[in-house]
């Protein structure tokens, strides 16, 4: 792999990890919900299922969904359903014992829980099976032993992605002053669990 086609991936991957996502909103969320600490928690659980899938169609899953569509509507409507259910767990989520427990407050089992909902979230598109399928090949050098390419790449993709999640979890932080006032946080409940909503209709009619 030359150093252009490395700027190449940087870049592209810069892009693709910058737009907004259920990854992304579940970050922000968790953030301005229950502070920048507990929201790592649901980025290591996002990362965790993102490695474990692009380290999936590396191994030839991303064929696998190929050849057999069944088993990819599947894994497609499970993730919808999931989704679907973080929006109406949001969007009722009850406003004044949030405000009364504090937004900044969790349980022991807090993280645990977080962690669990992130790698959840990521996992619930198997879309990005066959995206990592498609992508990455087109920079790795045949030439080359495909082992260390595969490492570079995916330890950039991290760096992008950490860093992204990061951008959103401060910004979610920024939100939490405000989501101390009950009409806010309603708001906000209702916003977020719509828009999870919305990702869960958009999971349920893509298509490979």
């Amino acid at each position: 792999m030359t150093l252009q086609t490395w700027i190449l991936f940087l870049a592209m991957t810069f892009v693709v990890s910058a737009t907004p996502g259920p990854n992304m909103l579940l970050v922000m969320s968790h953030s301005a919900r229950f502070g920048l600490h507990a929201a790592v928690a649901t980025m290591c659980g996002c990362m965790t299922s993102l490695l474990a899938m692009m380290s999936i169609s590396a191994a030839g899953m991303g064929a696998l969904l190929h050849a057999f569509p069944a088993v990819f509507d599947a894994l497609r409507l499970t993730g919808a359903a999931y989704l679907a259910y973080l929006g109406v767990q949001g969007w009722r989520a009850p406003v004044r014992d949030e405000i009364d427990q504090g937004l900044a407050s969790t349980s022991a089992q807090a993280p645990k829980h977080l962690y669990r909902q992130g790698v959840l979230v990521a996992a619930s598109n198997p879309k990005a099976i066959l995206f990592a399928a498609a992508f990455l090949p087109q920079f790795l050098d045949p030439a080359q032993p495909k082992p260390g390419q595969f490492v570079i790449l995916l330890a950039t993709f991290m760096v992008v992605e950490v860093s992204w999640y990061l951008v959103y979890a401060v910004s979610g932080n920024k939100l939490s002053h405000h989501l101390r006032k009950p009409k806010v946080m309603r708001v906000f409940n209702r916003v977020t669990g719509g828009i999870f909503v919305g990702f869960a209709a958009l999971m349920a009619t893509v298509r490979e």
